[in-house]
């Protein structure tokens, strides 16, 4: 009997170590399971984040872009104003050399309504004037012409020069000294 309790006992300790060893094994396995569950989270929250942030950026750029827009929306038609503009200086320059005191009031009036609607619209003129420094940034030099005491300064304004707020849309076309 004692050989027979010894094998009944061997056969129940391997059993024994076989559901053990099958049971820790389990456990290995689940604890890879919540591992695995717990990496895959950590890997989706990361998406999550990384797309949300994505998506914040995209909603910041795109209102910063359609606030450019709205403040440059005008240009091409005021762009296509400034030539009349121009025209209407010219005009008032050899109308006031005439006598005709009312012609030249109208043209004035005219000239204000058109002046004062294209600076309602966010049109500002470049404020330069002559014997300032030149500076490539906000003029366009044509021509230079030898003047000693004037030397790298404007001499002569041929174009105004606008911006629509801080862009500027045409810059003024200047004479400098050399």
């Amino acid at each position: 009997m004692t050989t027979e309790n010894t094998e009944i006992d061997q056969e129940i300790d391997e059993v024994t170590l076989e559901n053990n060893a099958n049971g820790e094994q389990l456990i290995i396995e689940e604890l890879s399971v919540e591992e695995q569950l717990t990496q895959d989270l950590a890997k989706e929250k990361d998406k999550y984040l990384r797309l949300f942030a994505e998506f914040e950026n995209y909603k910041r750029r795109t209102t910063k872009e359609r606030i450019e827009l709205f403040k440059t929306a005008n240009q091409e038609v005021l762009l296509a104003m400034l030539p009349v503009l121009d025209d209407f200086d010219r005009a008032l320059v050899e109308i006031s050399k005439s006598e005709d005191e009312l012609l030249l009031k109208g043209v004035e009036l005219i000239h204000e309504k058109l002046k004062n609607t294209l600076v309602s619209k966010g049109l500002e003129q470049v404020e330069i004037k002559a014997g300032d420094v030149f500076d490539a940034d906000f003029a366009e030099a044509i021509t230079q012409i030898p003047a000693p005491k004037m030397k790298g300064k404007i001499v002569d304004i041929l174009e105004k020069g606008y911006k629509l707020g801080d862009k500027i849309i045409r810059f003024p076309k200047v004479v400098i000294g050399q």
